[in-house]
This record gives structure tokens, C-alpha cells and sequence, in this order.
């Protein structure tokens, strides 16, 4: 009776890995909820109906660079500075750009508007709820 023991093959247990990863995943993929489902008997408002409109005190910058307040014509980013600090100091400024502005004029207009005093500048976006 020989009870040698046989030389132990160098074969890794790769049912176990891939069970290991899979259970990973499911992990992630349940931990990593950011929010909350919607409640399924939720009705969301339709606004399809609606005029979008800026809202007031906002820098519109069109797909050509041109910039508006209240559908004025502004020459400059200054010049928009000048008419909304007069009633107030400014610190907030929200830009509402066109989809088709280049990003580098939308980044050159955040950086004027910082370097004359605002301290904060929001860009405003569509949004969807999905």
C-alpha cells in the first residue's frame, strides 16, 4: 500500500475567485444606491407646456458671445457688473449659457466675473428628472 501523498497540482480554485467577485459586485451594486427609489405611485408635475424664461439678474451669454440682462444687449462682461451691483454688492452672478457656446468662452466669462468681485458664479442648466 503506497500512501504517498501525489504532488499537488498548481491549478488556483477559480471557482471560488469568480464566486468571491461576483458577490463583490452585488455588494456594490446595493451599496452604491445614491438615493432612494421615487415612491411608484408618485405623479411628477408636467412643465412641457411652460415659457422657459432666465431667471432675473442672470448673465445670458448666446452661442455667438452675446451677452444680454433682461434681453438688453450687454458690450461686456463689466458692463453686466455695472448694472447689478448698483442696488447691491455682488457676490452671486449665475450665468444661463446657449448649449452651442464654446466652453472656453463660458470658462473666460466665469473668470472675468471673479476677477471683478463675484464671489460666487453659477452656471444655469436644464435638468431631468430620469
Amino acid at each position: 500500500m503506497n500512501l504517498a501523498k501525489r504532488p499537488k497540482s498548481g491549478r488556483e480554485p477559480t471557482i471560488a475567485l469568480i464566486n468571491i467577485v461576483f458577490l463583490m459586485l452585488v455588494f456594490f451594486m446595493i451599496a452604491g444606491t445614491l438615493a432612494p427609489p421615487l415612491d411608484t405611485s408618485l405623479e411628477l408635475v408636467e412643465t412641457s407646456d411652460l415659457e422657459g424664461r432666465e431667471p432675473p439678474d442672470t448673465l445670458v451669454i448666446h452661442a455667438d458671445g452675446r451677452l444680454s440682462l433682461r434681453d438688453a444687449t450687454l458690450t461686456s462682461v463689466a458692463a453686466y457688473v455695472e448694472r447689478v451691483s448698483v442696488a447691491a454688492p455682488l457676490e452671486e452672478v449665475r450665468i444661463v449659457p446657449d448649449r452651442a457656446l464654446p466652453a472656453r468662452e463660458l470658462v473666460r466669462a466665469g473668470a472675468e466675473l471673479r476677477a471683478l468681485g463675484a464671489t460666487r458664479v453659477f452656471v444655469v442648466t436644464e435638468g431631468r428628472l430620469q
